[in-house]
């Protein structure tokens, strides 16, 4: 089973959950919850898992959990089928 590894930089506090951009290979999120008690953590996997088609339990943060900058593993897409779905949303806003 493939598992994709992603570059993400994670934006929380916005107006809305979406996928910001696709830029050098990085995800750029934006996530509504603010960033305390692991709440846009949270955020972040449900809404990569809701773009990708996957369980919440096939997104994981590998790491810089406490940071904007994170890695995630994705599992069961290659990276470079992630990028794609991720790239094809971009813009796209989710409301919670």
């Amino acid at each position: 089973m493939p598992t994709a590894r992603l570059a993400v930089r994670a934006s929380p506090g916005s107006k809305r959950d979406a996928i910001a951009a696709v830029v050098e290979g990085v995800v750029r999120v934006r996530v509504a919850a603010p960033a305390e008690r692991g709440r846009a953590n949270e955020a972040l996997v449900g809404l990569l898992a809701g773009c990708l088609g996957v369980s919440l339990r096939a997104v994981t943060i590998v790491r810089g959990a406490a940071s904007r900058q994170k890695v995630v593993e994705v599992e069961g897409l290659s990276t470079e089928q992630a990028l794609a779905l991720l790239s094809a949303q971009a813009g796209t806003a989710r409301l919670l």
